[in-house]
Formats: structure tokens, C-alpha cells, sequence
């Protein structure tokens, strides 16, 4: 279920902006702030059901983008390159380059960093 979550979350942060307001509004209230589907169905008017169906064609949506795009597997990707690249700084300590190793390791860091703002 948390890989779903996950997944999820990096779907909408990628994609959510190409969602409908509805969509995007509801999937937010699911996901993002833990609310039931009858607790967003009570906040809309609507059905749990009518919930249910709205959240599940805006994730089939993402899906799509995502298979279409292939942002998140990139980003995946970049991610793993630049930790591999931090691991590699950290065995230069081993050779006393402690000083270039240090400035190479923030400037990463910085980079990731990045990614999550």
C-alpha cells in the first residue's frame, strides 16, 4: 500500500496539473490529506461511489501520462546516478581527497535536494 502512495504521490506532482480541478481536488483530499471517500463524498455532495470513480479515472490518467512521458522513470533515474555519484565521493575520503570530495558532495547534494522542492 505505501509503494501505492508513493507512487501515487509522484504521479499527481508530476501530472496533477493535468488533471480536472475535480480530480485534482479529490485525489488531493484522498491522498495527500487522508481523507475517507465518504468523507470527501459528504464534503461534495456526492456518492462514495461517484468518488470512487472520479479518483480512479484521474489515477488511470496519470497512468497514462506517466506511460506516455516516462517522467517519473527518468527522474528515477537521475536520482540513482547521482547517489551512485555521492557513493563514489565517499570512497574518495578513503584516499585523503577529502577537501574536493567535500565540494563535490554538496554541489550533489544541492542538486537532489532539488528534486523534492
Amino acid at each position: 500500500m505505501i509503494e501505492k502512495l508513493e507512487r501515487m504521490a509522484m504521479l499527481f506532482d508530476f501530472y496533477g496539473s493535468l488533471l480536472t480541478e475535480k480530480q485534482q481536488e479529490m485525489l488531493s483530499l484522498y491522498y495527500e490529506q487522508d481523507l475517507s471517500l465518504g468523507e470527501i463524498a459528504e464534503e461534495y455532495k456526492v456518492s462514495r461511489q461517484a468518488v470512487y470513480d472520479i479518483l480512479k479515472r484521474g489515477e488511470k490518467t496519470l497512468e497514462e501520462y506517466d506511460n506516455k512521458l516516462g517522467l517519473i522513470k527518468k527522474f528515477t533515474a537521475e536520482r540513482q546516478k547521482l547517489a551512485d555519484a555521492l557513493d563514489l565521493l565517499d570512497r574518495l575520503k578513503a584516499k585523503g581527497e577529502s577537501d574536493l570530495r567535500e565540494k563535490i558532495k554538496q554541489a550533489l547534494n544541492e542538486i537532489i535536494e532539488g528534486f523534492y522542492v
